[in-house]
């Protein structure tokens, strides 16, 4: 055998599975497909085939119809699939029933959001906000095959009269947990001492959909080097810079990107990270006005913050990536109304400009295109909030 050979990891093989129903069409299934398989390829993956069915409701026992059902079994043996993924959350049962006709590993939309964080998470904080997250979706699905997780307790003695594995398994994964929310409170009072510390500051957060360009923007108003790449989440834990326009100091913060369908237990374990968002003083939020769904995008985000009661802050959007806006140029002599599809840049500016009240600004981060006028209405906002927290200061500008 040579001295040098080595085994590679394959990419796994995946497939997407959603339903058309009353509340989503096929356009709109589609589109979210396509987010489906980017998170699928932000996980390592390579989506190979979608299969899209049309049902009033998701089958209660497996999702899709048997029939459906069988079609995908079919191709997963033909094709030797390792991952089948749904863009819904699966039930219990459905993950077993829909586990036992394919045969191959399968995911939820919520699963692979939690094994995308799980990969991402670099800190110590981060990586047990995922694994509570991760706890927490396990426990009411457990089957026989977590039997294994007794032995990470030492397993002798541990079981009582009676209990079978599957409840030891339950009584192991609850102890986990409620490990894991100790170990949080106590980052939780290490945070607040933090922000405390930091109050003399006026605070700007970034929010957004995930890959819009949060970290790109930070790095070019801090002049700083946060990990940023075009992949779902590349930046879970938050990043506080110092930034100083004219002679105005603050702080800016970067934060996690949301996204739809972002699982509940993900969001209730990131509420010390979410607390940059909430005690912020302004809020910049950043969309990516390339996306084709970009409105729908700044309605989850905006739903998002409702959740988790950031309401009635001061609110600059920035809608980023004109540098790679695209649109469907009408003929002259064409009748058909029009839409976002078909709007230039400059028609889209000005009928987003006059649906909101909310200032907005369109820019380019890569190109640094209008760089020089989001840096100046960064700083009159963060004059305005200064000049009325601090009033006697204003010598500073």
């Amino acid at each position: 055998m040579p001295k040098n050979l080595t085994t590679a990891i394959l990419p796994e093989r995946a497939i997407t599975i959603s339903l058309v129903t009353k509340l989503q069409d096929a356009e709109r299934v589609n589109e979210y497909l396509d987010e489906l398989e980017f998170l699928i390829d932000t996980a390592g993956g390579i989506p190979e085939k979608r299969f899209i069915q049309s049902l009033n409701i998701p089958n209660p026992k497996s999702y899709v119809g048997s029939g459906k059902l069988n079609e995908i079994a079919e191709y997963v043996k033909d094709n030797e699939i390792d991952l089948a993924v749904f863009d819904d959350e699966l039930s219990p049962s459905q993950l077993r029933n829909i586990e036992k006709a394919l045969e191959c590993k399968i995911l939820d939309r919520t699963n692979l959001i939690l094994d995308i964080f799980a990969k991402r998470a670099r800190t110590s904080h981060a990586r047990i906000q995922v694994e509570l997250a991760q706890y927490q979706y396990l426990l009411p699905r457990l089957t026989r095959m977590w039997t294994h997780l007794e032995r990470q307790r030492g397993g002798i003695g541990l079981r009582g009269p009676g209990e079978t594995e599957i409840e030891t398994d339950r009584r192991i994964i609850r102890d986990k947990i409620s490990l894991l929310k100790k170990k949080l409170i106590q980052i939780d009072k290490q945070k607040i001492t933090q922000r405390k510390n930091r109050q003399s500051l006026i605070r700007v957060a970034l929010v957004g959909y995930t890959n819009v360009g949060k970290s790109t923007i930070l790095n070019l108003l801090s002049k700083s080097d946060v990990f940023a790449e075009n992949k779902l989440f590349a930046t879970l834990e938050t990043t506080v810079r110092k930034v100083v326009i004219e002679n105005l100091p603050f702080l800016l913060t970067d934060t996690v990107g949301f996204i739809r369908k972002l699982p509940h237990d993900l969001v209730e374990s990131f509420k010390s990270t979410l607390d940059e968002v909430r005690e912020a003083d302004i809020l910049i939020h950043i969309v990516d006005i390339s996306h084709p769904d970009f409105e729908e995008q700044i309605n989850i985000v905006n739903q998002t913050l409702a959740n988790i009661e950031v309401v009635d802050k001061p609110t600059l959007i920035v809608f980023n990536k004109i540098d790679a806006f695209t649109f469907i140029e009408k003929e002259e002599d064409d009748l058909t109304p029009t839409t976002k599809e078909n709007m230039n840049l400059e028609e889209l500016q000005n009928s987003w400009m006059a649906k909101i009240n909310t200032p907005c600004l369109f820019i380019s981060a890569t190109e640094k295109e209008n760089y020089h006028k989001l840096r100046q209405v960064i700083y009159e906002n963060v004059k305005k909030m200064h000049a009325k927290r601090y009033p006697y200061n204003n010598f500073l500008y």
